[in-house]
């Protein structure tokens, strides 16, 4: 019901229907009660039409006193003037009072203007007192009732604003953490989807760049040398064979639909490629017609598999590249086991474009560097002074943990 300012307090938004209903009723009541003491004969002062119709009007403002209150109090205290200098009976100012103690109510605890609010209180006690004060109560000082009940009136007035500010604050609160855990769980999808994309990217980009320098190569020595184009046709199927197991195992991950899924069911997916799998990864390029040749210096060291992983998607994606911008190229592989960092170095010469060169979008590279990032390293993509490209990265492995 409430909307929080930051300057007024709470302020009124669309009433139900159920209390827009009330409020009639409540009007109404006071409305009968105003009729039945001013058209009473023996009651009815000099001006019984005109004390009539400010009795009702000043009972009426019970309508809109949560939608408007602070409007409703200022109507209704000009009826009350208006009775009092039209010297209306007792009991219709007494009834009189108890509508003005409402909207005073109403005032305190809904209008959303805290200052207009201070500013009408002092004219409402002043009305009230009067108001109690000619309506002649038996055994009790009447000036002395209106002004008792102003306390009541406005701690409970009071209360209820702070009630209201406190709930309204409350359902703010969680209204907030509602779209703090929306967002949190949108860019846990959002960064879930990339990993997927960049190891669907690593897997497929690869692997059919490959197949298809293969496929060309046997198409060129099919008619004359049928053991080559064989030897093409035979790497072919091991690239493709390489490329299924790739994608079931990124497949996998989506179909696992919860933790206590049968562990028979992930059994069969084989684990990420690491280190270990870069010669059968040259030795394809190879068969591929692809002069590639493989350093590996050190003293070999276990290494967390997302390092692993890393280091083995780096030199994939540097030889796919190569495949597509640098055709008939040569690369050169290095991968150094330091003390402190692992180096893996991927250079190649100069080359002719492919057909597949105005197909990159760079989002290779752009998650090669996300991927060395995450370990702490340093990634560096570019020209080389001699020709050619190099894709290099460095990664720290002082504070990484052994598995």
């Amino acid at each position: 019901m409430y909307r929080l300012s930051s300057t007024d307090g709470p302020r009124p938004g669309p009433l139900p229907r159920r209390r827009q209903l009330l409020d009639a009723v409540l009007a109404a009541a006071f409305v009968l009660a105003e009729l039945r003491y001013a058209l009473d004969p023996p009651n009815a002062p000099s001006a019984p039409v005109a004390t009539a119709v400010a009795a009702v009007c000043a009972a009426l403002p019970l309508i809109w006193r949560r939608r408007a209150p602070l409007g409703a109090l200022a109507a209704h205290l000009a009826c009350c003037v208006a009775l009092l200098a039209l010297g209306a009976f007792p009991d219709v100012l007494f009834v009189t009072s108890l509508v003005t103690v409402v909207t005073l109510y109403s005032a305190l605890a809904y209008s959303p203007y805290p200052r207009g609010v201070l500013a009408a209180v002092p004219v409402a006690c002043a009305v009230l007192v009067a108001l109690f004060d000619r309506a002649k109560l038996p055994h009790f000082p009447n000036w002395l009732m209106g002004v008792l009940l102003l306390f009541p009136v406005a701690a409970a007035a009071w209360g209820h604003r702070l009630w209201a500010a406190r709930t309204e604050q409350g359902e703010a609160r969680l209204r907030a953490l509602e779209l703090d855990r929306i967002e949190a769980l949108r860019q846990a999808v959002e960064h879930e989807r990339a990993r997927i994309a960049r190891e669907l990217h690593d897997v497929v980009t690869h692997n059919v760049s490959v197949m298809v320098i293969q496929a060309g190569a046997a198409r060129v020595v099919l008619d004359r040398d049928r053991a080559a184009a064989k030897e093409a046709l035979v790497a072919i199927e091991a690239g493709g064979r390489a490329a299924m197991t790739d994608l079931r195992n990124v497949m996998g991950l989506l179909t696992m639909d919860s933790p206590d899924e049968d562990p028979a069911g992930r059994a069969g997916l084989a684990p990420q490629p690491g280190l270990d799998g870069l010669a059968a990864l040259v030795d394809r390029m190879r068969l591929g017609g692809v002069e590639v040749d493989l350093h590996v210096t050190g003293e070999r060291q276990p290494l967390p598999p997302g390092v692993e992983l890393t280091a083995y998607r780096l030199v994939q994606e540097a030889l796919t590249n190569m495949l597509k911008h640098a055709v008939g190229a040569r690369a050169e592989i290095r991968v150094d086991y330091g003390p402190q960092e692992l180096l893996v170095d991927v250079a190649h010469t100069e080359g002719r474009p492919g057909r597949a060169a105005s197909t990159g979008s760079g989002r290779g590279l752009v998650g090669l560097r996300e991927r060395v990032a995450v370990h702490g390293g340093t990634f560096r993509a570019g020209p080389r002074p001699t020709g050619g490209y190099r894709v290099k990265a460095t990664i720290p492995l002082n504070s990484l943990e052994s598995p």
